[in-house]
């Protein structure tokens, strides 16, 4: 095993093990979302490339297609749990809420636009 990759393995390893413990220690959902969402593709690419250069370019090749992928669709993924949590959960946290305003605006344009499409 090349000691270079062995090294990124483990610094990826470390920082997917910090992740976990954010998930366990923070107190509410957004931390615990923040925590996950920003450690585990920075562990992910860590362990890939460390992977990488033992694999051999072919592996390497699907690995970054992986890495590409996962850092496109996480903070969308991440996004839509973050909304989801804000929006089942009691704002007793919360000392101002800014999405009400922003929700409430939308619900008015989806309002107009399906009383448009009725009137055609």
């Amino acid at each position: 095993m090349n000691p270079v990759g062995a090294v990124l393995m483990i610094l990826g390893s470390l920082f997917a093990l910090l992740a976990g413990l954010g998930l366990l220690r923070f107190s509410t959902p957004y931390a615990r979302f923040h925590s996950a969402g920003k450690a585990s593709p920075v562990s992910f690419m860590l362990i890939a490339l460390g992977a990488a250069t033992n694999i051999g370019w072919d592996g390497a090749a699907l690995l970054l297609v992986a890495s590409v992928a996962m850092v496109l669709t996480l903070p969308v993924g991440v996004h839509l749990l973050f909304r989801a949590t804000h929006r089942t959960t009691a704002g007793d946290h919360l000392a101002d809420d800014d999405l009400i305003g922003a929700e409430a605006f939308a619900a008015d344009r989806r309002t107009e636009a399906t009383d448009a499409s009725e009137d055609r």
